[in-house]
């Protein structure tokens, strides 16, 4: 999955829409480009961010349907 856009939903609520850089053998994330959704509401662009592995609820790859509608939008 590195190197394509993915979703990643944190414990707490926060979801981070990026694209994956590197996972180690921990499961700690990087992701670039990233935007950050807090109860669904785009709060930001971040950029580069690195995401502590027990913080995260699951990762998610983007489907490829959902990047052309943000292609199309932008």
């Amino acid at each position: 999955m590195t190197g394509k856009p993915v979703i990643v939903k944190l414990k707490w609520g926060m979801e981070y829409k990026g694209f994956l850089v590197s996972v180690d053998s921990y499961m700690n994330l990087q992701l670039a480009n990233t935007e950050e959704y807090i109860e669904g509401q785009f709060t930001g662009n971040l950029g580069e961010i690195l995401i502590r592995c027990n913080n995260v609820l699951y990762l998610r790859g983007v489907p490829e349907d959902e990047e052309i509608e943000e292609a199309e939008q932008d």
